[in-house]
């Protein structure tokens, strides 16, 4: 390998195709950093992470002040080594959203020029454990959506081969339940139905929803809890038989080892971009499997396919699209099942071009 002599910054703001609310937010903007690490042999790797539509200049200040910067010179190939080494460089501001989402555009772009340089998929470097991953859908489940949308969009995710199809939850317990139910009896036992609270509620009501949903089959309730109530999500567990998912807002590996070591969640959706990079990924999901635990990752559904493929416990993708506008070519789905690219690095499309003219912040560092 070569040491890094350039890393160029750039950060596009993606619109969703959809408008997407859940019980706390309602989102139109994802800002994304991209990190472009140049070696002195010209090899290059591309990495990405994002936020939902606030903090992506923190993100890019913290990567041009700070990151960039500490990796020019270094061996490119040393990721386990630059990812510790910036980890307590910014230990002032770790463990946090900020510097995780940073960390994780850089080690992914780390991982990308290696897996290029060796012409290897992403998913046979990191372990090449499956060749195909079941998908389900959220892009029809928001919140706001009425009963009669919810039901179509599952038939159509059924009728394409998905697996199953992930309702938001929060409004009034009643209706809830009766969303829930619509798409049960119109989907039918063999389809799986996945609930998402995105950490609205406080114990006893995550109590007692979580029993009212019981009867209606549902594969998890996903964030029915603030991310930092361990013990919530404890008691939680201990009075429901429904599967409690959690992860997306955590941001270190040693917050998912509370969660399994108290037994306080039964899926583990770790997200790449927020828990720092592939590095910290890889150390999860295998955590998770010591534990005989699935891990489900949330959103980027184009680089997890990758990863998912690459570990034995990954069960499911999440299909929200995000990065079609910047990409030549979409994520392979075959009969409803995603498929890890065979191309070197991540596996991901870029299209420069698109990138560059939806750029609405650029810098770069260089070696001197």
């Amino acid at each position: 390998m070569a040491k890094i002599v350039r890393v160029d910054l750039i950060m596009v703001d993606l619109k969703p195709k959809v408008k997407r609310v859940d019980a706390i937010q309602s989102f139109v903007s994802q800002e994304t950093p991209i990190v472009r690490i140049t070696d002195a042999d010209g090899a290059v790797g591309t990495g990405y992470s994002y936020t939902i539509g606030t903090g992506g200049p923190s993100v890019m200040a913290l990567l041009e002040r700070t990151l960039a910067p500490a990796i020019i010179g270094r061996e490119a190939d040393e990721i386990e080594a630059i990812w510790r080494d910036l980890l307590f460089l910014t230990h002032a501001t770790s463990v946090g959203a900020i510097t995780a989402i940073a960390m994780a555009a850089i080690d992914t772009a780390l991982w990308d020029l290696k897996a290029r340089r060796l012409g290897m998929p992403l998913h046979r470097l990191a372990g090449g454990a499956q060749r195909e991953i079941a998908l389900y859908t959220t892009e029809g489940g928001w919140l706001h959506l009425e009963e009669s949308a919810l039901v179509e969009d599952a038939l159509r995710a059924k009728a394409a081969g998905f697996g199953g199809a992930k309702l938001k939850v929060g409004r009034p317990l009643h209706e809830d339940v009766s969303r829930i139910a619509a798409v049960r009896e119109a989907v039918g036992p063999g389809f799986e139905i996945f609930t998402d609270a995105n950490q609205a509620f406080n114990v006893d009501q995550a109590i007692r929803r979580a029993r009212a949903y019981e009867g209606l089959d549902i594969g998890w309730l996903e964030e029915p809890l603030p991310a930092d109530d361990i013990s919530g999500h404890v008691r939680l567990s201990q009075h429901t038989s429904v599967p409690i998912a959690v992860g997306e807002s955590l941001y270190s590996v040693s917050h998912f080892r509370e969660y399994l070591q108290h037994h306080a969640a039964s899926i583990i959706q770790v997200d790449v971009g927020r828990i720092g990079g592939i590095t910290p990924w890889l150390k999860v999901a295998h955590m998770a499997e010591a534990f005989n635990i699935a891990v489900c990752p949330h959103f980027l559904m184009e680089l997890h396919v990758s990863l998912c493929a690459a570990v034995p416990n990954a069960r499911w993708v999440e299909y929200i699209p995000q990065l079609d506008a910047i990409t030549n070519e979409g994520m392979r789905i075959v009969d409803g099942k995603a498929l890890p690219s065979d191309a070197p690095g991540l596996g991901i499309a870029w299209d420069f071009a698109a990138i560059e003219r939806l750029a609405v912040q650029a810098s770069n560092v260089t070696i001197q």
